[in-house]
């Protein structure tokens, strides 16, 4: 059975994402690939574990990261497990397969202070500008995933009733409120945005300076070079944006389940990679007030 099959599957009966289905594709051609050049075989269906293995002997000299082959490890697996309930195989060549060790992904948030001193950087004068403030604006104050942000369509956006509505991971919906201070870049940004959209007819939210959809690119580009003028940290994207929603919510003393309600979290364990800057500053506070250290 060819992997487009599985692909189908995925998109139709699992509801994941194009975007998700896309990754699992570009997995599975390069493990394709490898198993044609390196032993002449086109069905990847009947590798063995030991072809698997030398796929990922060589994604390790390549030099990506264990993190990365997991991930791919992980498309392989579904596949397999695919053809198993189909019955087109018998038993999984990655059944005893134990994924690669991979260190703790330290994610480092910006500051608020940080966050303030980009918004503060805005002249919301013209479309460009109202649309990246709120676009830095959305990211931070609801955690909104970058391709959440990109699909948002108008009728995704309730002004009135201070609501966005989200289409998450595998079709999942959910609601996020609107602060004030972000409805009144919003109106600012609609404004603008009737006289670039035109007649075009186009419904997403968000647009490029012609009137087009927003890429994935030029969202991290955005987000990168605004972050650049403040922040010395490593790495500067939308994710990072998102990051430091939930850690400084977590911080003013948020619920974990409310948070991960608001990030379209399925599992609470998802949620808990932000509260170890929940903990660090609750240490720091613990250092600074509790009597005993104060007396030692």
């Amino acid at each position: 059975m060819s992997y487009p099959q599985f692909l189908d599957y995925l998109q139709l009966e699992k509801n994941y994402s194009a975007h998700t289905v896309k990754a699992y594709k570009k997995d599975l051609e390069s493990f394709s690939e490898f198993i044609l050049q390196e032993y002449e075989e086109e069905n990847i269906a009947e590798v063995s574990y030991q072809e698997i293995r030398n796929w990922i002997v060589n994604l390790v000299d390549s030099g990506i990261s264990n993190r990365s082959i997991n991930r791919k490890i992980s498309s392989l697996k579904a596949y397999y497990r695919f053809l198993l309930k189909a019955k087109h195989i018998e038993f999984s060549p990655l059944a005893k397969h134990r994924a690669l060790k991979t260190g703790g992904k330290v994610q480092i948030p910006f500051s608020e202070t940080e966050v303030e001193n980009v918004l503060d950087t805005f002249e919301a004068n013209d479309f460009a500008g109202a649309r990246d403030k709120l676009i830095v604006e959305l990211f931070y104050s609801t955690g909104i995933r970058r391709i959440e942000l990109i699909q948002l369509q108008l009728k995704d956006v309730d002004v009135r009733n201070r609501m966005l509505k989200v289409l998450g991971k595998r079709n999942k919906e959910r609601y996020l409120p609107l602060l004030p201070s972000v409805l009144k870049s919003m109106e600012a940004y609609l404004d603008k945005r009737v006289v670039v959209a035109g007649d075009t007819g186009v419904d997403y939210f968000f647009l490029t300076d012609k009137g087009k959809k927003l890429y994935e690119s030029f969202v991290y580009r955005l987000i990168n070079n605004y972050f650049s003028k403040v922040s010395g940290k490593l790495k500067k994207s939308p994710h990072i944006l998102r990051h430091s929603f939930a850690t400084h919510l977590l911080n003013q003393g948020a619920n974990l389940n409310a948070v991960k309600e608001l990030l379209g979290h399925s599992s609470l364990a998802s949620t808990q990679v932000y509260t170890h800057n929940n903990i660090a500053e609750l240490s720091r506070v613990h250092q600074l007030a509790h009597p005993r250290n104060k007396k030692d």
